[in-house]
């Protein structure tokens, strides 16, 4: 399975001009024969709290877009970006996965809002993890600041081969990027693809990529650069299931 990771510089705030450029790498990733293309997490707007003016609809712009590209270029793709909350005022901060045919397989709200950075007082959190199927691969997603809570990793763990995360993690931490990435790949026994942002957002925040994918014994499969790259990565899924039968280490995982 080929996966493209797409470690976009995104423009703040600028929908249309994110638009344009996520659908110069679809086609890139189309043409390449990727299966699967990942963006960052709200891939169209940058980590913005300014709600009034990028949160949309569930069946809004953004997805119509994602869903017209899935199909024209016939590839599964999976973006985070903001919707409107049922509480007035707030966001949902969400991925979601469409399928070659531009369905929309499954949507995941981010469970844990980065308080540091007051997400709490803007968006409301998601209150339960999903799993779905890729191209016959079992898989799970988070997004960004969840990647701190292995607890939340665990309630997937038995029932997947892989869990995406997209992310706009500073690059001021970016050690702890990688390696909780590394982290969660060998303690779930999985591939563990990280999707981060570049560039520098509207608060004047940097990001410093170095997307990753990483095997379930925590090889790296490959890894992006600082700045805005297009990568692809080659998985086998049923190396996670075999790795599992050889080294049965998530049998032994307690209920406490």
């Amino acid at each position: 399975m080929k996966i493209a990771l797409v470690q976009l510089n995104i423009q703040w705030e600028s929908k249309k001009v994110n638009y344009c450029h996520a659908e110069e790498f679809i086609k890139k990733a189309s043409y390449e024969g990727c299966d699967i293309v990942v963006f960052p997490e709200m891939f169209n707007t940058g980590f913005s709290m300014n709600i009034s003016a990028i949160a949309e609809d569930e069946n809004g712009e953004t997805s119509l877009l994602l869903s017209r590209l899935a199909r024209e270029y016939n590839i599964n793709l999976i973006a985070g970006y903001t919707v409107k909350s049922a509480n007035p005022g707030r966001g949902r901060n969400q991925a979601v996965v469409y399928d070659r045919q531009g369905t929309l397989v499954t949507r995941f709200v981010k469970l844990h809002s980065f308080d540091f950075a007051s997400e709490d007082q803007y968006y409301s959190s998601g209150n339960k993890v999903v799993t779905f199927d890729i191209e016959g691969m079992a898989s799970s997603i988070f997004i960004c600041f969840d990647l701190r809570f292995p607890e939340v990793f665990r309630k997937v763990a038995k029932n997947v081969q892989a869990i995406f995360i997209l992310a706009n993690w500073p690059s001021v931490r970016t050690e702890h990027w990688e390696a909780l990435l590394k982290a969660r790949a060998i303690e779930n026994q999985c591939f563990v693809i990280g999707v981060n942002r570049t560039g520098r957002d509207g608060n004047g925040i940097d990001y410093s990529g170095k997307s990753k994918i990483i095997g379930p014994l925590g090889n790296e499969i490959c890894s992006g650069s600082e700045t805005e790259e297009f990568l692809i990565g080659e998985i086998l899924p049923d190396e996670a299931i075999e790795i599992r039968k050889k080294f049965p280490f998530l049998n032994s995982m307690g209920t406490i």
